[in-house]
């Protein structure tokens, strides 16, 4: 624990493990049911060519919750469940980089740069597939005239088609198509845009936390002053690495081979404004993700302090 710094950071090996991780799913899939919606008009945004379906984030929203409802709002949402695996991963990898790096340095922007990046790596591994997956889902519905593949259309008078069978159908056209390769389309694009995501957040959550606490009085709750911290880093984050995302979002979609042929149609078709797809979306679903995420990590770790560490820590 570094005492010097006004936030205290509580470590990996101030946790009681069986307490972080039971926890832990129940935050990671709170997280995802939250946000999912906004996920899915970002994808659906950065796709489209133009503003040929929808002109922004509300206008998507009202589109699909009136042409599709709510189920709309939430296609793949069973599928992308799956990435609660790679949450764990995640803040598994990063707490324990974050440790072994404080080997060879106390200083907390590196360590949390390091970590965060190595985080982000294996966590994408794990992702990319259930990503592919999840996001020709969202593109159902309005949407999927933009790519590729497209759900086998019901028999007259059937009944909805259960998300397993529709599920099951996208996978076996993606093997069909592109065999085990087409499930990490985009494997590159996605750590090209996470990693730096990840490596910039965490620097950027405890310089933002560190620079309110300056400003706060004295009594103020840190957990406030981090879920203050959480969106400024999440929006930093979001508008650094957003051009990328576009990139990735049109690879995984469309199908495309070459992330640099797929930079320069966009560039050449849309212009710099092309890069910014998405970004209002991928902010509004950011900020609530860092809210929920931060006071949801910050209380995680709370509750799994080692017992003889509990009354030690300001709250």
């Amino acid at each position: 624990m570094q005492q010097k710094r006004n936030i205290q950071i509580i470590e990996w090996e101030d946790l009681d493990k069986r307490k972080f991780y039971s926890f832990g799913v129940f935050m990671t899939m709170t997280i995802r049911a939250t946000v999912y919606p906004a996920m899915l008009i970002r994808t659906r945004l950065q796709v489209q060519k133009g503003k040929s379906l929808y002109s922004g984030t509300y206008d998507a929203f009202r589109k699909i919750l009136r042409a599709e409802g709510v189920r709309g709002l939430y296609r793949g949402f069973m599928v992308n469940t799956f990435t609660l695996i790679s949450g764990q991963a995640y803040i598994t990898t990063y707490e324990l980089v974050r440790k072994y790096v404080s080997n060879y340095s106390k200083d907390n922007t590196l360590k949390s740069l390091v970590a965060g990046g190595s985080a982000s790596l294996v966590a994408q591994s794990i992702t990319v597939p259930i990503d592919v997956i999840s996001q020709q889902l969202m593109m159902q519905g309005q949407g999927e005239h933009l790519t590729r593949f497209k759900l086998k259309p019901k028999a007259s008078g059937a009944k909805h088609t259960v998300t397993f069978c529709q599920t099951r159908d996208i996978i076996a056209q993606i093997f069909a198509a592109d065999g085990f390769r087409g499930f990490y389309r985009g494997y590159v694009a996605s750590l090209l845009t996470y990693i730096p995501n990840s490596a910039v957040w965490w620097p950027f959550y405890h310089f933002y936390a560190e620079q309110l606490s300056k400003m706060a009085p004295s009594d103020c709750p840190h957990l406030i002053l981090q879920a203050m911290a959480g969106p400024l880093a999440a929006a930093t984050a979001s508008t650094v690495t957003n051009p990328m995302d576009v990139v990735r979002a049109r690879v995984q979609v469309e199908g495309r081979n070459s992330i640099i042929e797929t930079f320069k149609q966009l560039m050449h078709e849309e212009g710099c404004w092309g890069m910014t797809k998405g970004l209002s979306a991928r902010i509004i679903s950011s900020t609530p993700t860092a809210i929920v995420m931060v006071v949801g990590y910050e209380t995680l770790k709370k509750l799994s302090l080692r017992p003889e560490l509990v009354d030690s820590r300001h709250w």
